[in-house]
């Protein structure tokens, strides 16, 4: 009997050996998100059976238990390809277009965004601890009232009264490792969806960048974050921050609120209106890469501009200070010399 050929063995040993039924249910059903699209690359048959809106599905529900709410649900299968593009959107950070390396003009594209064209914003939220769900919500926000857009922009998760058990361990005075457990094991994601427009995106950098305890109160507060372009600028941007605030029992966390804002680089809270546009244009945007790292280097850049930001603003007002004492000197010095010369005249001062 003669060995098979090495042509057979080879074609044997290729995914298209293997029945598709078995691909689509054993192979790619155990496959993430990041995965599945790789997958999707490597060949005809695979991206045929990864396009299968069942996998994309599960995935987001998985991913984002928030996802499987009806309104949610309602709003991702309008999408163009539903539950993948979802993801496609949701999954990476939104990127800024800057006007020196895309050519984008900030000023024009702003002048085309309608804000009536988005009269809703829903938030999507999901919070992990060490792969635990503890938190998963969705919040639905009017955007079209002068109310909402004249006040500063704020989504609150939680009511003042609500607060959500954790099994984070409360720290104790001298405690340093709880901050250092939260900043590892707590996730975030909060998805802002725009139902006419079928878009979505991630605000969260998925993990904390900061995690800090008030010295007071003993309370933890927890920071995600995005960073994206401001309005009719390509230098100045600002935060799209996620604040978790944590405190409760002495022996376990309790998760007290979870908002959204919008700052400048100066810590202004920005109004309804701007944070609007700025949103708008990120959800029209293009994407970038996943969270983690870019997430916290995105973030420790915009804090390093910041401080450049402050710290030119220093030096330019002692510059001011500096000119208007020696013009105020230099003001006295003539009006005295004035005094001195009508007096040894003998001219009235009045």
């Amino acid at each position: 009997m003669s060995p098979p050929s090495t042509v057979d063995h080879e074609v044997a040993a290729t995914i298209s050996a293997v029945h598709p039924d078995i691909i689509g249910a054993h192979i790619l059903t155990r496959l993430d998100g990041p995965t599945l699209a790789s997958a999707a690359a490597a060949s005809y048959q695979l991206h045929s059976l990864s396009r299968e809106p069942s996998l994309w599905a599960d995935i987001c529900r998985s991913t984002w238990p928030s996802t499987a709410s009806p309104r949610v649900a309602e709003v991702i299968s309008c999408f163009p390809g539903c539950h993948r593009s979802f993801f496609s959107d949701s999954f990476p950070l939104p990127v800024d277009h800057d006007r020196h390396h895309h050519g984008v003009d900030r000023d024009n594209h702003a002048a085309a965004i309608n804000l009536d064209r988005m009269p809703e914003l829903i938030s999507a939220v999901d919070v992990h601890y060490r792969g635990r769900l503890i938190l998963s919500k969705v919040v639905e926000t009017e955007t079209s009232s002068g109310w909402f857009r004249c006040s500063p922009f704020r989504v609150d998760l939680l009511h003042p009264k609500d607060v959500v058990p954790t099994e984070i361990p409360f720290p104790r005075d001298d405690d340093d490792d709880t901050c250092r457990d939260i900043a590892e094991g707590l996730t975030l994601s909060w998805i802002v969806i725009d139902p006419i427009g079928r878009r979505a995106m991630n605000l969260s950098s998925h993990k904390p960048v900061e995690v800090q305890r008030h010295w007071l109160s003993g309370e933890v507060h927890v920071r995600f974050a995005a960073v994206l372009g401001k309005q009719g600028s390509s230098s100045e941007f600002v935060q799209c921050g996620v604040q978790v605030t944590c405190g409760g029992s002495h022996f376990l966390l309790q998760v007290r609120e979870v908002c959204l804002v919008v700052e400048d680089m100066d810590g202004t809270h920005l109004k309804g209106r701007e944070s609007l546009v700025i949103l708008q244009r990120a959800l029209d945007g293009k994407r970038g890469k996943r969270r983690e790292e870019e997430g916290r280097k995105r973030y420790q850049e915009y804090l390093e501009r910041k401080r450049e930001r402050k710290e030119r603003k220093v030096r330019t007002e002692g510059t001011l200070d500096m000119l208007f004492a020696i013009f105020f000197g230099a003001f006295a010095f003539s009006l005295l010399s004035v005094g001195i010369f009508r007096g040894v005249k003998g001219i009235p001062n009045w």
